[in-house]
């Protein structure tokens, strides 16, 4: 969503105004925080007091450098229900990755930026007809499933499609599973790719997905094992299986380096025991969050506040922000720590810290950031607050609910970034 004109600031050193619908070219100078703080302090003059986002789009190309350098035999398919900004898909095309999309609203979105069709996989292992006939219309080629319903569909409506079977893996304490709803038991495999060659389908490869923000690292090597036997069924079955799919479940936030470094060692070693190099195997995955989280950076502005006493007399604050759980923090409620967010305001001492409890603007009960109370000093009205690592799941998950407008986002790139951009065709 672009922003209106109204209330654009002045120049700080950029190539355009502050804030317009052109994206924000950053200075040596200007870093994206610098950029939120400069935006709190105009809407805070001018009295109105929106939430808003800044992507620092630069973050995509870092973070792509640092998957490739991580995992160098594996080829990212960016997740695109995870951030589908319009600029943030722009970027990862020119940077040369694939793209996993679910649907054919995802499929036209990438398909309108002038993306190959081969640099597409349909990752939606349960997927409408009409959106097969699309993908088909399109020469989409590669299509997941994880069922025999699924093949009877593919076969008549999709006789050409390159299938890669999802396999259901073990629980592996992510804190989005999946499991429970795609992939195929390890057992049920080797039925599924006979009927697939009754049907005259093409399988060619085997995915898995270890559930989004995984935190189990070894969860990967299980997995891969059991993509090998996969491989396996599907020679003798008559296939000829040439790509195997990671899936996505890596870590994104800032602090999570370690976790992805287990994950990328974990990964290497079992690709070189199950998958060497030579075999002629294609590996993929579908990051989102590791290029995305990152990327966004959130700012929001107390509205209300209220103050108790518990028993004992221990005091606790709630605060009333304008924006929560129907707007970009749809995910938070099932984050299993909650995020201290940063406050906006100098203290002339260290401040004492109070249990609050932080609600979104609508008049649902439910509409509330965390489960838990955060830790906060005691601020007041019109005070703000910078959520840091808001680009996965938050704006492609927003609603207008209650009347509440979707929070707008600024995108602010350097030069460097915008010239790649411009030799794009």
């Amino acid at each position: 969503m672009n922003p209106t004109s109204e209330g654009r600031g002045e120049r700080l050193g950029v190539a355009e105004s502050l804030w317009p619908s052109e994206p924000i070219i950053l200075g040596p100078e200007v870093s994206a925080r610098q950029l939120v703080l400069k935006k709190i302090q105009e809407l805070s003059t001018s009295g109105h007091q929106h939430a808003f986002m800044v992507a620092d789009l630069d973050v995509l190309a870092s973070r792509h450098r640092t998957f490739l350098q991580a995992l160098p035999r594996v080829q990212p398919f960016y997740a695109v229900k995870c951030n589908s900004s319009p600029r943030v898909l722009l970027v990862l095309a020119a940077l040369g990755t694939g793209f996993d999309c679910a649907s054919q609203g995802e499929l036209e979105q990438v398909l309108g930026l002038g993306v190959d069709p081969s640099r597409i996989i349909f990752a939606n292992p349960c997927k409408a007809v009409s959106h097969i006939q699309y993908a088909a219309r399109c020469g989409v080629q590669l299509l997941t499933f994880d069922n025999e319903e699924e093949l009877i569909k593919l076969a008549r409506h999709y006789p050409g499609a390159r299938l890669v079977l999802r396999i259901q893996i073990q629980d592996s304490q992510s804190t989005f599973p999946l499991h429970t709803k795609f992939g195929a038991h390890l057992e049920a495999c080797g039925h599924l790719l006979q009927v697939a060659r009754e049907l005259g389908l093409a399988v060619v490869g085997a995915s898995f997905h270890v559930g989004s923000d995984c935190h189990t690292p070894q969860s990967y090597r299980q997995a891969i094992a059991d993509c090998h036997c996969v491989f396996e069924m599907g020679c003798k079955a008559g296939h000829q299986m040439s790509i195997l799919d990671l899936g996505g479940g890596f870590p994104g936030i800032e602090g999570s380096e370690a976790k992805f470094e287990e994950m990328a060692r974990v990964i290497n070693a079992a690709l070189a025991q199950f998958f060497p190099e030579g075999t002629g195997v294609k590996v993929i995955a579908e990051p989102g969050r590791f290029y995305a989280a990152s990327v966004c950076t959130a700012a929001v502005n107390i509205i209300a506040k209220k103050s108790s006493l518990e028993p004992g007399g221990h005091r606790k604050l709630a605060y009333y922000l304008n924006e929560g759980y129907y707007g970009v923090f749809r995910v938070f409620l099932r984050d299993p720590v909650p995020r201290t967010p940063i406050v906006v305001k100098e203290f002339p001492s260290e401040p004492c810290l109070f249990p609050c409890t932080l609600y979104g603007p609508t008049c649902d009960a439910f509409d509330r950031l965390f489960s838990t109370e955060v830790q906060l000093p005691e601020l007041d009205v019109d005070d703000w607050l910078i959520f840091p690592d808001m680009g996965a799941y938050s704006s492609t998950m927003s609603s207008t609910f209650n009347g509440f407008p979707i929070t707008a986002v600024y995108d602010a790139m350097s030069p460097q970034l915008r010239s790649l951009l411009e030799t794009v065709p």
